[in-house]
């Protein structure tokens, strides 16, 4: 039997696409399940560059599903973790009282109603905060790896942008698929990226990771800084290299143009150009569930913010700076 919600709760709104600064924090109707729904008290939840796309209504392709103009949902955020309040008719995996994480939508709120599949139970050794972090970030880094990479045990695999959000997941997976892993991160992350279990370390900052004669089975652009060139001469005959991110531009013409040229190279020779976006199952929530419950990945956090403060969460993580994930607390 589900628990009486509270009529309203508090939840991040902004109601016009920009910066940060068009962001409210409102009072709005509490979330009702449907048959295959779970709401959830929301307890966490991260900062992803996704975020800031949605906010900021950039690539303007973005906009023809979210609106063209003014946002149709008004809401902000993706990852969750929290305890489940109540559940939807069909919804039999998950009960209230239950402790879950997984991803949403419009998660910067006290509650919020997810289709059922998007959660899954959490592991009793690790905390909301840790949990909350995990939904976006480690789904790209597995997927981008596992799926997309084909990343095979034995292999060497470059991991640039090591010490962010999808990065010091990415280090932690190549791992546990047994590859060798050379990670790529700025000079302040040396030694974080290290502790995740790095075979090599290199310092962007000084040496462009393309250019030293290593050779990959594997490349993985976290931040989708590596230049196409440099990823070809840097991959092994059969290789793969998959792109994460677009870096700093919103540029539609250049995301567009970065995959025309993806997609010309595959042609031209025996290696592999991939960009993607991650998309949300519950078996790889599972997956990710076993390795956090084993220790095998954990979440490296830098700041924290509340609920009142994503504003300033959004601008922090967009400087590009933060080492691991940004917090938003909720609970």
């Amino acid at each position: 039997m589900n628990p009486r919600l509270p009529a309203t709760m508090q939840a991040v709104r902004f109601r016009r696409y920009g910066s940060p600064d068009v962001i409210e924090l409102s009072e709005i109707a509490t979330p009702a399940p449907t048959a295959d729904q779970v709401v959830v008290r929301v307890e966490s939840s991260s900062v992803n560059p996704v975020d800031w796309h949605v906010l900021c209504g950039r690539p303007y392709l973005l906009r023809l599903s979210a609106g063209l103009l003014a946002p149709k949902s008004q809401g902000l955020g993706a990852d969750v973790a929290g305890i489940v309040e109540a559940v939807g008719s069909g919804v039999t995996h998950v009960r209230p009282g239950d402790e879950v994480f997984g991803m949403g939508r419009r998660t910067w709120a006290e509650f919020v109603a997810i289709r059922a599949d998007g959660v899954v139970l959490k592991p009793a050794n690790v905390s909301f905060e840790q949990a909350g972090a995990v939904g976006v970030a480690a789904i790209t880094a597995l997927q981008g790896l596992r799926d997309h990479g084909r990343l095979a045990a034995g292999q060497q695999v470059l991991v640039n942008g090591a010490g962010g959000g999808v990065g010091t997941f990415a280090v932690q997976i190549a791992k546990a698929l047994g590859a060798e892993v050379t990670a790529a991160t700025s000079t302040d992350n040396l030694d974080l990226v290290r502790s995740l279990g790095a075979d090599v370390v290199i310092d962007y900052t000084k040496a462009d990771p393309t250019t030293d004669g290593s050779r990959f089975d594997l490349i993985f652009d976290a931040g989708g800084w590596l230049r196409l060139l440099g990823e070809r001469r840097s991959l092994r005959p059969g290789g793969t290299a998959v792109n994460a991110g677009a870096g700093k531009s919103a540029n539609l013409l250049r995301i567009v143009g970065g995959m025309a040229s993806m997609s010309v190279l595959t042609r031209l020779g025996n290696r592999r150009f991939v960009s993607y976006l991650a998309h949300r199952t519950q078996d790889d929530l599972e997956v990710l569930r076993s390795m956090l419950a084993a220790g095998t990945i954990r979440t490296v956090i830098d700041r924290r913010f509340s609920l009142a403060e994503v504003s300033d969460a959004i601008r922090y993580q967009k400087m590009g700076h933060a080492r691991g994930k940004v917090i938003v607390r909720i609970g």
